[in-house]
């Protein structure tokens, strides 16, 4: 592809309107259920009553099971905003998978991380920011939100963390 082309490619993605939260939030579900189908795995996409759960996977056997939250983005940014309550989601099974919906034209990155890892960063960096004055100085008021991200891409197709290969003990 020569640069004019390139240039002209870069510039439609840039063009594309971004969907609404809860559709980019639905469409994450979706692409992380069938991503785990697609590895053998069976997935389940919960009600929306379903405290803090969007997805059950287990592996085949069913005698390994992961609840799943999915966060799910769009651009090219490797952070996702969270709330207070992530900070005691801690369970040994619970795990985040953080969807990077960057353009229409390539699919997903998924971003696959234990939910006691995200509690510790979010944490840690929430406590960090808030002890960082603001622009003019000021000391930073509490608030709920938090944030996490994967930009060293440590995270990115971790599927294996979710330990649905493993036997169970």
């Amino acid at each position: 592809m020569n640069m004019k082309n390139k240039v002209k490619l870069k510039n439609i993605e840039e063009s594309q309107e971004k969907i609404s939260t809860g559709l980019s939030g639905l469409a994450g579900e979706y692409f992380v259920a069938a991503e785990l189908s697609r590895k053998g795995y069976m997935a389940s996409i919960m009600l929306r009553n379903t405290k803090g759960i969007d997805i059950l996977a287990a592996n085949s056997t069913a005698t390994a099971t992961a609840a799943i939250q999915v966060k799910t983005n769009q651009g090219a940014q490797k952070s996702w905003i969270l709330n207070k309550k992530c900070e005691d989601f801690v369970e040994s099974n619970f795990f985040y998978v953080f969807v990077n919906l960057e353009t229409d034209s390539k699919y997903p990155d998924f971003h696959i991380v234990p939910a006691e890892i995200v509690a510790k960063f979010i944490r840690e960096d929430y406590q960090g920011w808030l002890d960082t004055p603001g622009k003019k100085g000021q000391k930073r008021n509490d608030t709920t939100m938090r944030k996490f991200h994967d930009r060293d891409n440590l995270y990115l197709g971790r599927w294996d963390l979710l330990l649905l290969d493993q036997n169970p003990i």
